[in-house]
């Protein structure tokens, strides 16, 4: 109980921090979001939460919602584009197997064990978006982030939900309870720490444009060689390479791969590469789109000419720097001309 109790300070004190400092909005209301959420489940799996009326409705309700608000907090933190689909289906399905639970027309199995095998399987995709976007990701301390962190948050709450499988909601062993509650302190006091000490670019909004033209101001000398080289290859066109990666594009510039993304990162302003790479890859979509003698090419060839592996990854980006979808920005454009 003690340990949960300094877990809740600690988290009110980050939620504290977290509302004064100048953070990505969206990466505030999910941080907080998950703290608040985790702070419930905290008090409902404690023993000495309400044990009736709608305080102990609203606490478990909030309680169940704290491995959405994770699978939130890790898009925004790492910056990938957030499935909507996954995340109304799962919010759906949760919240309609704690409705379920709630009014007890149904045994364990469609209720208690269904609510925590649809949070395990949001853990384990959080994984998967945090792990497979390391690759992608610019920001050197974010990339530290993505190594330990999924898997700190996969080892608590996977663990959690696995013994609570095991056992039940109410059975859970004195051992396995002193040692999560040991768990989420250890994690509260790492985000804590982590959140004084972290780099602002990892969570501070930033003014840069993606399709911005690229200046080599401030740069070294080594800097300067590397930057014209690099600008040199997009300007031929590197950037249609289909699933190009920044370490076959350092391999290509005959460079190591960390000088390659502190450049594009700290001094050309982007966070990931696939950012950097659309910069081009809309700017040339447009100018397509734009020309009257393509109008009757299709969207999807344009696409693929630019080195998306589909339509979906294309339109994303297109809308992303324009506000439009291609075909809207095609007519807007025709139109004008």
């Amino acid at each position: 109980m003690t340990l949960r109790l300094l877990a809740i300070g600690g988290q009110i004190m980050i939620i504290a921090v977290l509302i004064a400092g100048k953070i990505r909005t969206n990466l505030k209301i999910a941080a907080i979001g998950l703290l608040i959420s985790s702070m419930a489940y905290i008090i409902n799996s404690s023993g000495f939460s309400p044990n009736e009326g709608v305080l102990e409705i609203v606490v478990d309700f909030i309680s169940v919602s704290t491995t959405i608000w994770a699978w939130v907090f890790g898009h925004q933190l790492f910056e990938r584009p957030i499935n909507k689909k996954i995340l109304i289906g799962a919010s759906l399905i949760l919240f309609l197997l704690w409705g379920i639970t709630n009014l007890s027309i149904v045994d364990r199995w469609l209720t208690f064990d269904a609510i925590r095998i649809v949070s395990l399987a949001l853990i384990v995709h959080l994984l998967i978006v945090a792990i497979g976007g390391r690759a992608d990701d610019l920001v050197e301390k974010r990339r530290l982030i993505s190594t330990f962190l999924p898997f700190l948050i996969g080892l608590q709450v996977g663990g959690v939900l696995i013994v609570e499988l095991l056992f039940g909601g109410h059975s859970v062993p004195l051992a396995a309870s002193v040692v999560n509650a040991a768990f989420i302190f250890l994690l509260v006091l790492c985000a804590g720490s982590a959140l004084l000490i972290v780099e602002p670019e990892v969570l501070v909004e930033r003014g840069y444009s993606p399709a911005s033209k690229y200046a080599s101001a401030n740069l070294s000398p080594s800097e300067t060689v590397l930057h014209d080289k690099l600008i040199a290859a997009m300007e031929d066109g590197q950037y249609r390479i289909p699933s190009l990666t920044i370490a076959t594009l350092a391999s290509q510039l005959d460079t190591q791969e960390h000088r390659l993304r502190a450049l594009i990162n700290k001094q050309l302003g982007h966070r990931n590469f696939s950012s950097f790479l659309n910069g081009y890859r809309i700017s040339e979509a447009k100018a397509k789109l734009a020309d009257r003698a393509l109008v009757d090419l299709p969207i999807l060839t344009i696409a693929m000419d630019l080195g998306y592996g589909s339509l979906a990854p294309f339109n994303r980006a297109f809308r992303a720097e324009t506000g439009l979808t291609p075909s809207d920005f095609r007519k807007a454009a025709i139109d004008q001309n």
